[in-house]
């Protein structure tokens, strides 16, 4: 099949490579600035450096798939895209919207004859080899038009149609929020050992625990590469960014009356890892004081810790 992917980041890239790769899809890949496009272009892609062009290059029923930020540009994306497209055409967003917004625009978009899809996709850097998880939710029509490029892009039983508009992106929020707890207990499990008395081989453990023991993943698997990088991690800063959805994750828990302790755990972990000195922990430390006489450390000059 025919497909336009716009927005060549890491992900966007690597999913034209592996459609090229097959042989079986004239592929389409643009972007907002040129240089990514040339790149696309030298692999075999046919470059696309406007909307414009890439509608003019697609012919109808056109799908073009949209790998940009989530937020104000994917917005800007899709609704460039619908301005330009033809009744029947196909729009897919790949990206980590809230499933709110892609509710939202899938209502927008069938009001002017298009079709959407949000795909929530998995796979990050090591997707080009190992393919894509791929959560789909959606008009079922498109997705059975797209299906050929979904069992390209995935690994076998890699990608499912969910449900309606929505149901893709709220599945890979959950999946987030998910990856954020495992994340969180891989990373607690580490500090204990690393404090232990007994100088673990923190490489060679994460090696062991994935062969045999109900703990193994993939995430362990990463975890042996870096610890064998960087054994102590003395390269990097505890300091973890939050993409979004596990905070979305977070909010429809609570809307749901759902407890999820880990998921909003491993969040606000991720929150304190971005504080040099926590006042919170220093109002704790002062009531101690307070009211037991407990000791305090007192702050360096300037205020520090």
């Amino acid at each position: 099949m025919e497909i336009g992917i716009y927005g060549l980041g890491r992900m966007g890239a690597n999913m034209v490579r592996r459609l090229l790769r097959s042989g079986e899809h004239r592929v389409v890949a643009g972007n907002r600035s040129p240089g990514p496009v040339d790149e696309a272009v030298g692999e075999g892609a046919e470059g696309a450096y406007s909307m414009q062009e890439m509608i003019e290059k697609l012919e109808p029923p056109r799908v073009v798939w949209s790998m940009v930020p989530a937020g104000d540009p994917t917005e800007k994306t899709l609704m460039g895209f619908a301005e330009l497209a033809q009744e029947g055409d196909i729009l897919i967003d790949g990206g980590n919207s809230y499933f709110r917004d892609s509710v939202r625009r899938a209502a927008a978009l069938r009001e002017r004859g298009l079709r959407f899809l949000d795909a929530g996709t998995s796979g990050g850097i090591w997707g080009l080899e190992v393919g894509y998880c791929l959560m789909v939710g959606g008009d079922r029509s498109a997705f059975e038009h797209v299906e050929p490029a979904l069992r390209t892009l995935a690994p076998p039983d890699g990608y499912a149609y969910l449900g309606e508009a929505g149901a893709g992106h709220f599945a890979k929020m959950v999946h987030n929020g998910v990856e954020y707890a495992m994340l969180q207990a891989y990373a607690e499990g580490f500090e204990i050992l690393k404090k232990s008395p007994y100088g673990y081989d923190l490489r060679a453990l994460s090696s062991l625990w994935n062969h045999g023991s109900v703990v193994r993943s993939w995430l362990l698997e990463l975890a042996e590469r870096a610890f064998e990088k960087d054994a102590d991690l003395e390269s990097i800063r505890g300091y973890v960014e939050d993409s979004g959805e596990g905070r979305w994750t977070v909010l429809e828990a609570i809307e749901e009356d759902v407890p999820a302790n880990a998921i909003a755990g491993a969040l606000f972990a991720r929150f304190a890892s971005r504080q040099e000195d926590s006042f919170a922990m220093k109002v704790i430390a002062a009531l101690r004081r307070e009211f037991g006489g407990h000791a305090v450390k007192e702050a360096g000059p300037g205020g520090g810790g």
